[in-house]
């Protein structure tokens, strides 16, 4: 879906939903039915594929820096796939080339058509897009808990740790990446708890959020 630029109405402008979550608030569900509602293109871990064609280097290297700090320390001890040590040294690759190359993706992606991003910091990385909705997602412990355990497999208190450790993380890469706190409302348009509403109504509040805000 596109719609008029505000200033300039004979110009198409793609809509571009990002939305941040809490591990287990059903972020990744939710980020597919805007996609579905407003036939967008959904892009949570595919973006690391078209990082990966950009860049040269394979996805399996992406997907193990994701959205977390300091993978690249691990370099010196363990053997990275497609990287040998002489493209490491000649390319001066880095961490931020990583997020370099997924933010280049997350842009041309965003120019092509109306996307949902999730994660990524792809709200920063839109920052002077003009047609961007920015979404955090969060929910109670208990209900994120209860997603985690079902999803992985594992006991109660397991859930909570992998949320904890994961959480820190996502925390760290995106203030770091963006100066700015995961999960504050000010880095947000809306702020929303899944567990309150259930995912499809909020899917469908959010929904109704984006048309008021784009006037569609």
């Amino acid at each position: 879906m596109d719609i008029q630029n505000g200033s300039d109405r004979g110009q198409k402008m793609n809509i571009i939903i990002n939305v941040g979550r809490q591990l287990g608030a059903g972020g990744h569900a939710i980020g597919r039915m805007l996609a579905d509602e407003f036939k967008a293109k959904y892009y949570d871990k595919e973006i690391l594929n078209l990082a990966a064609r950009e860049s040269g280097f394979s996805e399996e290297f992406f997907e193990q820096s994701d959205e977390r700090r300091g993978f690249l320390r691990s370099l010196f001890h363990i053997h990275a796939p497609r990287v040998s040590d002489n493209s490491f040294y000649q390319n001066n690759f880095s961490q931020e080339s990583l997020f370099k190359f997924q933010s280049d993706a997350i842009r041309h992606e965003a120019a092509r058509e109306s996307c949902v991003f999730v994660g990524r910091c792809a709200d920063y990385v839109l920052r002077d897009y003009p047609c961007v909705a920015n979404v955090f997602i969060t929910a109670s412990m208990d209900f994120r808990v209860s997603n985690v355990m079902q999803r992985r497999g594992v006991g109660a208190d397991e859930a909570r740790r992998i949320i904890e450790q994961e959480e820190r993380r996502r925390a760290e890469y995106y203030q770091y990446y963006t100066g700015k706190k995961w999960g504050h409302s000010s880095s947000y348009d809306l702020c929303i708890d899944s567990s309150a509403l259930g995912l499809e109504s909020t899917e469908q509040f959010i929904a109704d959020f984006v048309r008021r805000k784009f006037k569609i």
